[in-house]
């Protein structure tokens, strides 16, 4: 099952004060970044995040989902409604995840 344009457009929205939040469609589901990171994506209608230290912390009864088969494993969000929850996870996951090295 491929994730919808209209709940996409609600994370999206939901995350409307963040500066440089952007996606890409993948094989009807979305990449989200933060600040041109992976932090995760919307699959199957469900808002997943990679589980960096900071996200698990944040979220530690979240359960661990496949976003597709043979993926690694990220958290669920569940408190999608909660605007400043979700913008405050976004900047967690960011500053867990380690930088590209050129």
């Amino acid at each position: 099952m491929a994730s919808s344009k209209e709940y996409l457009n609600f994370i999206l929205e939901q995350l409307s004060e963040l500066d440089d939040v952007s996606y890409r469609a993948m094989m009807g589901e979305y990449i989200i970044y933060y600040r041109g990171k992976i932090i995760g994506g919307i699959y199957d209608d469900r808002f997943l995040v990679k589980p960096t230290v900071s996200a698990v912390s944040m979220m530690p009864n979240a359960h661990m989902e496949l976003p597709y088969e043979g993926a690694k494993a990220m958290l669920l969000v569940d408190d999608v409604d909660n605007r400043e929850f979700l913008i405050e996870l976004l900047k967690a996951v960011f500053d867990g995840i380690p930088c590209r090295r050129k």
